[in-house]
C-alpha cells in the first residue's frame, strides 16, 4: 500500500503557533547535536541543559530568529523539521536543518533543503559535523562541496552551493 502521509513546507509563522514547534524541533536538533559533541570530541558527558548561547534559540526562537528565514516541514499537518537561514551578505547560511528522527526516510530533510534552495541566487553555505554522514550525503546529492573552514571547531565540515 503506498504511503498516504502528505509532507509540506512553509515558511514558519513565528509571531504565531509555529513558534513553539520551531523551539522544540531546533531544542531537539540542539539536545542530540551536545549528545554527539561528547561522543565524538570527547567532551564532558551531556547534562540536559543547554548552553546559555542556545536557550534563546528554545526558549524565544521568534527574538532568536528574527533576521532570519524559518520554513517548517509537516507531515499531515504535524511539525516535524526545521530549516533556520540566516542571510549574511551575499550569501546565506543554513544554520539548522532538523528533521524529527521519527519523520525520518519521508524525504522531510530533502525538502527542507529544496525549499531553501529553491529560486536562490549566489552561494549558501553550512557546516556539518564530519559523523553525520547521511546529512552529508544529502547536501553532496544536492551539489554542495567543501570548502575552506570558516570555523576553528574540530570535526566540522564546512560546504557551500552555488547555482548551477
Amino acid at each position: 500500500m503506498p504511503d498516504r502521509t502528505s509532507l509540506t513546507v512553509r515558511a514558519a509563522d513565528l509571531d504565531g503557533p509555529d513558534a513553539t514547534a520551531v523551539g522544540r524541533l531546533v531544542g531537539d536538533y540542539l539536545q542530540q547535536t551536545e549528545r554527539e559533541k561528547a561522543e565524538h570530541l570527547r567532551g564532558a558527558a551531556p547534562t540536559g541543559d543547554l548552553p546559555a548561547a542556545y536557550r534563546r534559540e528554545v526558549e524565544d526562537p521568534r527574538t532568536a530568529f528574527a533576521a532570519c528565514e524559518v520554513f517548517v516541514a509537516e507531515v499531515d499537518a504535524a511539525p516535524v523539521g526545521v530549516a533556520i537561514v540566516k542571510h549574511d551578505g551575499d550569501a546565506v547560511e543554513i544554520k539548522r536543518l532538523w528533521a524529527d528522527p521519527s519523520a525520518r526516510g519521508r524525504g522531510v530533510g530533502s525538502a527542507l533543503l529544496d525549499t531553501v534552495l529553491a529560486d536562490r541566487a549566489g552561494v549558501v553555505r553550512l557546516s556539518v559535523w564530519e559523523w553525520r554522514h547521511g546529512a552529508a550525503r544529502l547536501y553532496v546529492a544536492r551539489g554542495f562541496t567543501q570548502v575552506p573552514s570558516w570555523d576553528a571547531r574540530d570535526q566540522l565540515v564546512c560546504m557551500e552551493w552555488r547555482r548551477p
